[in-house]
């Protein structure tokens, strides 16, 4: 069974710092791209952050770039997402999805809320 499985997500302070993991089983996760996406309430699902397959290459939309960090640790079919300098703007639902191709799987997500 493919499964993608979020975790770490919470409660902080406006310019602190989380790290949020996704737990990957069921699949090859070393050839899937993994992006990260999160949706506020209200709001359309948006595009965070991305990684290749082996790790080489990463990408980020603009609203976090010098903040977000994203990794992976294949041997161990895992994917994270360092946020620091979080802002309240950065409050939503984390998303986990792996990518191959037209192939895709998404996690359930986890809750970052940014407040003081």
């Amino acid at each position: 069974q493919v499964q993608l499985v979020e975790s770490g997500g919470g409660l902080v302070q406006p310019g602190g710092s989380l790290r949020v993991s996704c737990a990957a089983s069921g699949f090859t996760f070393s050839n899937y791209v993994i992006s990260w996406y999160r949706q506020a309430p209200g709001k359309s699902r948006e595009f965070v952050a991305s990684i290749s397959s082996a790790g080489g290459t990463t990408n980020y939309a603009d609203s976090v770039k010098g903040r977000f960090t994203i990794s992976r640790d294949n041997p161990n079919n895992l994917a994270y997402l360092q946020m620091n300098s979080l802002k309240p703007e950065d409050t939503a639902v984390y998303y986990c999805k792996a990518i191959l191709w037209g192939r895709n799987y998404w996690g359930q997500g986890t809750q970052v809320t940014v407040s003081s």
